[in-house]
């Protein structure tokens, strides 16, 4: 058998069973390798029952940087015998397949392209230790000491990383160390090791790369961070996976971040309302007295909060909404991933509505983009909605170390203080468009005590906040409200566009997570030849060097997570685009998009779709 020959490029899968404490020793097994300089991305893929459906681990280690799914698998250790029979057939020929032998193996299960290594994980548990719970655990630290002589992890860091897990409980250090010494012994006296499959010290090999200054951080809690630097003091909150994590960042840093030096008391409020459209009305009250706001929630939230999203569009009240994104319909899989929430947040609410929305692709632009997200509701005064989804969400990613300028002022857009109120002498109108760029100005509740007051409505109303059902008037602002939104073309974050080394008439367009494997595929499609230029979409509405983008291609890629192509959708409605020039790569079975899967789906299209053109031929010239 041809075995696989890798140094520090290889994809390892963890079978697990839910609820053993797998999850833990599984990334401190991806940590290790993180700490020895290499760029790792890993993805907790469980069910959303709470113990004893199987559970995967999987890390995608790369020397050259590919942090997104690459498909395939060359490694799996499988310590789930339910789901073991696909399991072996997940892994790559020449690959290997690590299980606990304490049984026979079913021979009818083995391939001849895969090697298997057996190692008793269980019976070693039996002998070492009579506590229960510490066989369900410890089994966890025997495989990570076994892979370390396996794979050649410097066992040293993996003693660190215990060391610093464990810190203020010292004495559970010494038992865990012990346990994944059980396992490299056992697996230094019974086979050949490194593997084929292996890792280095990324010095080791000359390519010692800054991967090393990054940090590994989840996108929930980089989000968390962020809203607390974008200067948020309220958080109204009903929680739902995978958002939940979120406002728990924020609490934990407002903890420290938002207390009174001199009083002790906090300077932040979290309300846990009975259900998510009451989180947005708390979030709505608050914004509206001047305070900065906002929730987080998933799909069947944003449902439920779609009509206070749309008082607060109509009413031009500033808020932050941070959807982290979930398989739907319905409850649809709320443990998996998708980007399935397009349509329905930009159009968030009944009648004419359109929401701003961000697309992070790093937890570096989840704290920046939240942050950034205060700043643009206060400029704009309406609701701004982070995309992000559960992959970015709850999964740890590589992310250079978050920035913040302390000289930076936060931006509270048209707000009128008692001094100018008092310096005009035209009549104060809430809604009246002076600039024309569609943004009104506004006043905070008890700024002056007789100028600038208003009564804030969910009804149409005139220039002056005064309620009428006539139609000019009612057209009027409705086409305000649609030049805002023009306006906000000016202040969202553009797009990125990478151009091919050579010219070409082919784009990918992509968003969020989609773009780490996107941008891999595309250079695994550039070492065949064809040279496909790029631009990752950053925020909707979109922005004119989007349009030119398409303008410039003969076709574009769309590539999302979601069964309708959602984004496709929104770029044919809101750019008055040709549908066929838009050709969908669609990925929605709950699993982070692969980048192989991406090179397929572009290969063949471009393939089928290639045409030699017809050249007419001169005709010949007819003596007379």
């Amino acid at each position: 058998m041809r075995r696989i020959e890798a140094v520090n490029d290889f994809v390892i899968k963890f079978a697990n069973v839910n609820g053993t404490g797998s999850a833990s020793a599984n990334h401190m097994f991806a940590k290790s390798i993180f700490r020895m300089g290499i760029p790792v991305s890993p993805r907790n893929i469980f069910p959303s029952n709470i113990q004893g459906l199987p559970t995967w681990y999987e890390v995608r280690v790369s020397q050259k940087g590919y942090l997104g799914r690459r498909g395939g698998v060359d490694i799996l250790l499988c310590v789930n015998p339910q789901s073991m029979a696909d399991d072996i057939q997940s892994v790559e020929p020449g690959g290997y397949f690590i299980y606990d032998s304490s049984k026979p193996l079913d021979q009818r299960l083995r391939r001849n392209d895969v090697e298997f290594i057996g190692i008793p994980f269980t019976q070693m548990c039996l002998r070492e230790y009579d506590d229960a719970r510490q066989r369900l655990l410890f089994k966890n630290m025997i495989y990570v000491g076994a892979l370390a002589a396996l794979l050649n992890i410097d066992f040293a860091v993996l003693k660190d990383l215990v060391g610093d897990q464990f810190r203020g409980k010292e004495k559970l250090i010494t038992p865990n160390v012990h346990a994944m010494e059980l396992g490299y012994q056992y697996a230094t006296e019974n086979f050949d090791c490194p593997l084929s499959i292996r890792v280095e010290h990324a010095s080791e090999i000359g390519e010692h790369i800054s991967y090393t200054k990054h940090i590994l951080m989840d996108g929930n809690t980089a989000a968390g961070l962020g809203a607390i630097y974008g200067g948020a003091t309220v958080a109204g909150w009903y929680p739902i996976t995978p958002s939940t994590s979120v406002i728990e960042a924020f609490e934990r840093y407002a903890r420290r971040l938002r207390i009174d030096p001199g009083t002790g008391q906090n300077n932040f409020a979290i309300v846990q309302a009975e259900d998510e459209l009451a989180a947005m009305g708390i979030c709505i009250g608050a914004a509206w007295n001047g305070a900065r706001s906002f929730t987080a929630t998933s799909g069947p939230g944003l449902s439920l909060m779609s009509e206070f999203l749309g008082l607060a569009y109509f009413a031009e009240v500033p808020v932050v909404l941070v959807n982290v994104q979930r398989a739907g319909p319905s409850t649809g899989m709320p443990t998996r991933t998708q980007q399935p929430d397009i349509l329905a947040a930009a159009y968030a609410s009944h009648g004419d509505t359109k929401h701003v929305l961000l697309f992070p692709s790093t937890p570096k632009e989840c704290f920046d983009m939240t942050a950034q997200s205060f700043d643009l509701a206060d400029r704009l005064q309406t609701p701004i909605i982070l995309m992000s989804d559960l992959d970015l969400g709850m999964n740890d990613h590589m992310s250079p170390p978050l920035e913040w300028d302390d000289e930076r002022e936060f931006d509270r857009g048209k707000v009128l203080s008692a001094e100018d109120l008092d310096n005009m002498d035209e009549r104060f109108g809430r809604y009246l468009d002076t600039d024309e760029d569609g943004i009104p100005y506004r006043t905070y509740p008890g700024t002056h005590p007789e100028k600038g007051a208003f009564f804030t409505r969910g009804s149409s109303r005139d220039v002056y906040a005064t309620y009428t059902e006539d139609g000019e008037a009612y057209v009027h602002n409705m086409e305000r409200l649609l030049q805002k939104f023009e306006t906000a073309k000016e202040y969202v974050p553009a797009p990125k566009i990478k151009l091919a080394g050579k010219k070409t008439s082919v784009g990918a367009l992509f968003f969020g997570t989609t773009a780490s494997p996107c941008y891999e595929a595309i250079e695994m499609l550039a070492d065949e030849g064809s040279a496909i230029d790029t631009i990752r979409i950053r925020a909707f509405p979109f922005n004119a060097e989007v349009e030119q983008f398409i303008a410039d291609h003969d076709t574009v890629f769309v590539i999302e997570q979601n069964r309708d192509g959602q984004l496709r959708r929104l770029l044919i409605n809101e750019c008055e685009l040709p549908p066929n020039k838009l050709i969908s790569i669609l990925h929605y079975d709950g699993l982070p998009i692969t980048a192989r899967s991406i090179a397929m789906s572009m290969r063949d299209s471009l393939t089928t779709n290639k045409v030699t053109p017809i050249r007419r031929k001169t005709a010949k010239k007819v003596k007379s």
